[in-house]
């Protein structure tokens, strides 16, 4: 019985933290609900809506979305096949295959690439390689490889050794041993975080766009900017669809490669 009321109090105090945590922050940020939900604010959001509504369908706009489209899922699959092939090229020092030193060094870097978000790689880049869809690849690729070569980094590490190390007795090199011994292992885990980071990128090259690389962000960006409502609305579909096709595709490739 006491210890089921501590238990109560316990989540009755974290509870009561929680909401006067959410009180500090409306007042700290001096957020104006009274202005927000008044009938004035109300209207003016609803009249904006409205502005969406129906979506530009003309030929030259569908045109240029469907464009965008491909620029988009283009950058997002460009993007995360060189962070799975940066990955898993730092994932092998990273998990510990070259020894102390190049184990440190190895997560520090992916430590450095991952903590850097997609936003931040893609303004970088946008000031390194110019406006456009190479700049959102780069940021993609940057990111993503330091991501992935620390899940691939932990996959290795999990991987029994066993395999590998009566390959590299029986005389093979530690190339062989490794694509023989510990590869076949991993694999199917390696291709799942593939395709889920994937799925990830497709988001967020949508998004890149905002920062100017390319992609239908940043079509998104130019119509909200020019007050185009219905144009907008028309890249958001397009956004909407393109992100249901991959995660639809993701999930079946994962069930067909990953799952057999």
């Amino acid at each position: 019985m006491n210890q089921a009321r501590a238990t109560l109090l316990r989540a009755l105090g974290w509870t009561l933290l929680v909401l006067a945590a959410v009180l500090a922050s409306f007042v700290y940020l001096r957020v104006d609900g009274t202005g927000l939900f008044s009938g004035a604010g109300l209207g003016q959001m609803l009249g904006y809506a409205r502005d969406f509504f129906p979506p530009d369908h003309s030929v030259t706009h569908l045109q240029a979305v469907a464009r965008g489209a491909l620029e988009t899922l283009a950058m997002s699959a460009l993007g995360t096949l060189l962070a799975a092939l940066l990955g898993l090229l730092f994932a092998l020092p990273a998990a510990g295959r070259f020894g102390g030193l190049a184990q440190s060094l190895a997560r520090l870097l992916l430590n450095a690439l991952r903590a850097v978000p997609e936003l931040v790689w893609g303004a970088l880049m946008v000031l390194a390689a110019g406006l456009g869809p190479n700049a959102g690849t780069l940021a993609l690729a940057l990111h993503t490889s330091g991501v992935l070569g620390r899940l691939f980094a932990e996959a290795l590490e999990n991987t029994p050794g066993e395999p590998a190390d009566a390959l590299r007795l029986a005389g093979s090199g530690r190339l062989a041993a490794f694509s023989y011994g510990t590869l076949p292992a991993v694999w199917p885990q390696l291709v799942a975080y593939v395709l889920y980071r994937w799925e990830n990128n497709i988001r967020m090259a949508s998004v890149l766009g905002f920062v100017g690389a390319g992609g239908l962000g940043q079509m998104l960006y130019f119509s909200l900017s020019l007050f185009q409502q219905a144009q907008a609305a028309t890249v958001i579909i397009a956004m909407l669809v393109l992100v249901l096709a991959v995660d639809s595709l993701s999930a079946w490739a994962r069930q067909r490669w990953v799952s057999a």
